[in-house]
């Protein structure tokens, strides 16, 4: 089943909603979506993360901020064009597990994030916390309900029934390999010490491909993201294709909040990164410490879960 959704109008209400913003003095994200301070309906989105801290301050002093920088050291080393390779085609087998959506979504109770300097909650609040925002603002697009829902599912790699693989191959910001680490990626300095930085085939802007050669042509940093892709794709959910791309690139922060690596994308990318840029507001600035009530709202989930997805998937 195929399922084609309308494409958001980005530059329309972005126009528009500058506008406003500057009438109002509220806070304009990268899109043009506003995040008002005070909202009756829709979102609120909080000033400061749940530290009391700025949204992705990755410099300011406090000992998160000291677990998070060491993190992205050991990611930048560790994260290889050949490294990736070799991930995906183990973790491409999906055999190591059978299992539900809402069954995998309990088992992130007991994962933390130390790439995140934003929340230290477990993670099935932080998809539903995601979710439940998305589904206020948006009560028509059920499949966005249900992208948020699960858009972090691939974290259960850092879980021992599924490798128990270190934090810094599993989370984090993404980025492409086979190319330049562009500036803009978070502690970009650390990439000095990565084996393919150095490399003349992989340490040019284009590195290996081509302008225009389309993300899905293109070797991603190996982490929650792309597992979880790989689990939906081969598993034959039925979600539309822009749920697939914000899966697949929800940590592409260089992409779709710098702007970076754009001479990789295709047409098609350039479509679904309109809907990315929309769930990122709702992945980013939902994180809280107000918990949801996971009882009250699993029936509706539920129901998502089996239009979409198959009872049991590989994992």
């Amino acid at each position: 089943m195929t399922i084609i959704i309308e494409q958001p109008s980005l530059e329309t209400q972005s126009e528009e909603r500058n506008v406003h913003a500057e009438e109002t003095n509220e806070l304009v994200l990268d899109g043009g979506f506003l995040l008002p301070q005070h909202s009756q309906d829709g979102f609120d989105a909080p000033d400061i993360n749940s530290f009391g801290k700025a949204f992705r301050n990755y410099d300011a002093e406090s000992e998160r901020q000291k677990t998070v920088e060491e993190f992205y050291k050991k990611q930048h080393i560790n994260q290889t064009y050949d490294f990736v390779k070799r991930m995906r085609e183990e973790y491409g087998k999906l055999d190591k597990t059978e299992m539900g959506i809402w069954e995998c979504c309990e088992l992130l109770n007991e994962v933390v994030d130390d790439s995140d300097p934003d929340l230290d909650e477990p993670q099935i609040q932080h998809l539903l916390q995601s979710a439940e925002a998305i589904r206020k603002d948006y009560p028509n697009e059920d499949w966005l309900h249900l992208t948020a829902l699960i858009h972090d599912l691939g974290k259960i790699l850092l879980l021992p029934s599924f490798g128990e693989l270190p934090q810094w191959a599993v989370v984090g910001d993404t980025f492409p390999l086979g190319c330049g680490f562009d500036e803009s990626n978070v502690h970009h300095k650390y990439f000095k010490v990565n084996a393919d930085y150095n490399n003349p085939s992989y340490n040019t802007k284009n590195g290996i491909y081509p302008d225009g050669v389309g993300l899905d042509n293109v070797m991603m940093s190996f982490g929650h993201d792309d597992y979880m892709y790989l689990v939906a794709k081969e598993n034959g959910c039925t979600l539309p294709k822009a749920a697939l791309f914000i899966i697949r690139y929800h940590s592409f922060y260089p992409l779709h909040r710098e702007g970076a690596y754009t001479h990789l994308m295709n047409e098609e990318d350039v479509e679904n990164l309109k809907w990315l840029k929309i769930f990122n507001k709702y992945d980013l600035y939902s994180k809280s410490k107000v918990r949801v009530d996971v009882e009250k709202v699993k029936p509706y989930y539920i129901s998502l879960i089996d239009k979409y997805f198959p009872a049991k998937l590989r994992w």
